[in-house]
């Protein structure tokens, strides 16, 4: 894969999580509170898959795992905010399968979903923040 290609693929998860970001904010505006900690799931995904594209100059792996894309990212990061990640990967799969959807809505308080938004908002900050660093260095 080419420095092009990589920079198109790297733009493209950028671009859609940018996306991805508005819509978690205007979910939890509305209320709609499993469903904003759905896409803070996709957004994280999306920079993480980011990020491994950067590292491994190939398309990052399928898969929803955060820990694992951020394991292949070869990111620096602290153990509160690698626990985030094995945490955060639980609203991809409680917002997926019935059996766990309706516990998973009545955890979704406003507190709790504003208090995982709040986190999530800083990791990903930080995350786009090293990406900008990394591109500088280019």
């Amino acid at each position: 894969m080419n420095t092009n290609e990589i920079k198109k693929i790297i733009s493209y998860w950028i671009a859609t999580a940018r996306h991805d970001y508005e819509t978690m904010n205007s979910l939890f505006k509305n209320r709609r509170y499993s469903d904003s900690l759905f896409f803070a799931h996709i957004v994280l995904e999306k920079v993480l898959k980011a990020h491994a594209v950067e590292v491994l100059k190939k398309q990052a792996r399928y898969t929803h795992n955060l820990v694992l894309l951020a394991e292949d990212a070869k990111l620096l990061l602290s153990e509160e905010e690698w626990n985030l990640l094995a945490e955060v990967n639980r609203f991809n799969i409680r917002t997926r399968y019935p059996d766990e959807k309706l516990q998973f809505y009545k955890q979704c308080t406003k507190a709790y979903t504003q208090d995982y938004l709040t986190k999530i908002k800083k990791l990903h900050n930080n995350l786009c923040l090293k990406l900008r660093k990394n591109k500088l260095k280019e």
